[in-house]
């Protein structure tokens, strides 16, 4: 279930703060229990196609506003960040993520210029749903004028809409929804007509807008009518020993005889992390002033880059159409090497690491540099250019 931050930034909270606190409500996967007739689906699964490797090879890249000035998105960084998923990471795909219709359009823009494919997804969240469907149609306009200058841009309408868009789980926030689906206040088939309703009216606003392929980034759980999509989209954070186990689990995907896109793929940088899924994040305890990582943990940047790997030969295994590793860069998530209880990097999903130049101080200023998870997917995508 781990994503980007979805639009919590303008509304105060960071994808880390939420996954803490869904973490204190128990929320250890998808909500929604999956019907009968999603079982039985599963169950006739087709195969995927062999040896047909990956089209689309790429990065989650998070727009949004910060916790702190120095860590809100920023034009300047941003050109230098795209030019290295392009030429060092070698990717050639770019899921452009978050809220605010300026840093996504100017990022998909730059993307494009730097002869990416982009996959445009704008996350607005927790404002009503005229809001959520206004800020889709502004950036889809933005994408068809895009894919008119001869851009390979696909249109995605946004991602686990259940959790984050008003009005289909009773809640105010995020974290109100979780609460409300953790204590049974909510209708699950109610929520699951809601849910199906909303999707509707965001694919529809999406056709209205946008001419090229259309897609959802959808929880792995979740019951989506693909019909009003061109791609399937899924945020993908199993665990299992053996391959065979994921392949399994992936063919429920495939029956609907769409491309398939794996929209988020990851895990965090410690020991242990690929077994706790989407909840890596949940291992920072933000009641404390700094935040402190819980446990014991031991870092460890080749579980991570690993666990990326095993799963990219998965997907190259299945010729699934794409999957974009979440994600290039946690700037909230900074790296202390020499003080491991306030290593948030080691709770990041990340490719790259921030330092910063003074490391108690937030506003201080910062770089990134790559970790194993970057060199060993540049390895692998680099194959493939």
């Amino acid at each position: 279930m781990e994503t980007t931050s979805k639009g919590t930034e303008d509304k105060g909270i960071s994808r880390a703060r939420f996954l803490a606190g869904a973490a204190a409500l128990g929320l250890a996967g998808a909500v929604l229990p999956a019907t009968g007739a999603q079982a039985a689906d599963a169950r006739a699964g087709r195969a995927g196609r062999p040896g047909r490797g990956l089209t689309r090879r790429g990065v989650v890249y998070t727009v949004g506003a910060g916790e702190t000035p120095g860590t809100a998105w920023d034009p300047a960084r941003m050109r230098a960040d795209v030019r290295s998923i392009r030429h060092d990471l070698h990717a050639n795909t770019v899921d452009v993520t978050g809220d605010g219709v300026e840093r996504l359009t100017a990022t998909a823009a730059e993307a494009a210029e730097r002869d990416l494919h982009v996959w445009l997804q704008p996350t607005l969240g927790d404002v009503p749903q005229r809001d959520i469907l206004e800020h889709l149609a502004e950036c889809g306009r933005f994408a068809d004028r895009l894919r008119g200058q001869g851009a390979s841009v696909e249109l995605s309408v946004g991602c686990e809409f259940w959790l984050f868009v008003p009005g289909i789980v009773p809640g105010e926030t995020v974290l109100e929804r979780i609460e409300n689906l953790q204590n049974g206040t909510a209708d699950p088939e109610q929520v699951q007509r809601r849910l199906t309703a909303f999707t509707a009216k965001a694919a529809a606003v999406g056709r209205s807008v946008f001419g090229g392929r259309l897609g959802y980034a959808a929880a792995q759980d979740d019951e989506v009518d693909w019909s009003l999509f061109d791609v399937v989209g899924i945020d993908y954070y199993s665990y299992h020993e053996h391959p065979a186990d994921y392949v399994r689990e992936l063919r429920r995907y495939l029956r609907w005889g769409k491309p398939l896109a794996i929209t988020e793929f990851g895990t965090c940088t410690y020991a242990g992390a690929p077994q706790a899924g989407g909840m890596g994040w949940s291992v920072v305890d933000y009641d404390k002033d700094p935040p402190e990582i819980k446990g014991n943990l031991v870092r460890s940047e080749r579980t991570q880059a690993a666990y990326l790997t095993d799963l990219l030969s998965v997907f190259e295994s299945m010729g699934l159409y794409g999957a974009m590793a979440f994600e290039f860069l946690s700037a909230d998530a900074p790296h202390r090497p020499d003080d491991p209880l306030h290593d948030l990097d080691m709770a990041s999903y990340a490719l790259t690491k921030p330092i910063r130049d003074r490391p108690d101080d937030p506003a201080s200023p910062w770089h990134w540099e790559p970790k194993d998870a970057f060199h060993a997917l540049s390895r692998r995508y680099a194959r493939t250019c």
